[in-house]
Formats: C-alpha cells, structure tokens, sequence
C-alpha cells in the first residue's frame, strides 16, 4: 500500500470518525443539559430547555469533533500500519 493510499484512508477515517463524534456528542450534551432543567417548576423547565440547547449542542459537538477526529486517526493510522513492511523489503531485496 503506498503512503498515499494510507493517508488517504487515514484521513476518511478521521473524518468519519469525527463527524460520529460530533453528532454523538451534541445529542449527549444537549440530553445532560436538559435533564439540569427538570428540577425547576414547570413553567420554567420549557424556557431552561430553551437557552440551555444551543450552547449544550454546540459545546458537545465541538468536543464531539475534535476527540471523533483525533480517536479516528489513531484508529486509522494503525489499521494501515504494516509493521515490519520496510524490513520485509529490505530482507527481500538482500536475498535476491
């Protein structure tokens, strides 16, 4: 496999990966966030939920995305790492 296959598959990796993460980790914030509001009157648990999603979906998202991405491309970095390939090749050449 040629260094920019590797690169290639690594970085679709890390992009996917980060994209999960992202959607993932908004969904989760914005649950947590929401749940703080159950504890207030009624009248007040809809305009809690209200203010709190915004910044709960973009927080987690953004944390989201930089851990999907960063765990994507460590995850893909060691599926197309071969190791040992460069010596195989060097062994191989040395035999001939």
């Amino acid at each position: 496999m040629t260094a920019k296959k590797r690169t290639l598959i690594c970085s679709l990796v890390a992009i996917a990966s980060g994209l999960f993460g992202a959607y993932l980790g908004g969904q989760i914030s914005v649950v947590d966030r929401t749940n703080q509001c159950q504890t207030l009157p009624q009248g007040f648990k809809s305009v809690c939920a209200l203010l709190v999603t915004p910044e709960a979906a973009m927080r987690g998202s953004t944390t989201g995305l930089w851990v999907g991405t960063i765990v994507g491309a460590f995850v893909g970095g060691l599926a197309t790492h071969k190791e040992g390939e460069a010596e195989m090749e060097e062994k191989a050449r040395r035999e001939k």
